[in-house]
């Protein structure tokens, strides 16, 4: 059974950076689509970032595009989100998901993944 754990959230002023991070388990060797997600409160949740762990593509939301970068580590079964320039819109709980049974279709609006993390918390302040 996978298991994802996200760490790295916290509070940090607009125009600071963080870096999350998604660390997977109960696989060897990962294949498909990875993406990070997001909600904030009264919201619903979005997708932010996507990559295809398969020759590395990846897509992003109009609203980070430029700002935020999406990596995987097959050696170590971990997905990045590095987050530069942040605003307070990005105020919201990330979370990280595999398992989509369409993962050729790695881009903004694919929600069907089966595995999705805990959460954590990002606050950016003005």
């Amino acid at each position: 059974q996978v298991h994802l754990v996200e760490s790295g959230g916290g509070s940090v002023q607009a125009g600071g950076s963080l870096r999350l991070s998604c660390a997977a388990s109960g696989y060897s060797y990962y294949s498909g689509c990875l993406a990070w997600f997001r909600q904030a409160p009264g919201k619903e949740r979005e997708g932010v970032a996507y990559i295809h762990t398969s020759g590395g593509n990846t897509n992003y939301a109009d609203s980070v595009k430029g700002r935020f970068t999406i990596s995987h580590d097959n050696a170590k079964n971990t997905v990045y989100l590095q987050m530069d320039s942040l605003k307070p819109e990005d105020t919201a709980k990330y979370y990280c998901a595999e398992g989509s049974a369409h993962p050729w279709q790695c881009t903004i609006g694919l929600t069907d993944f089966s595995t999705w993390g805990q959460g954590t918390q990002v606050t950016v302040s003005s």
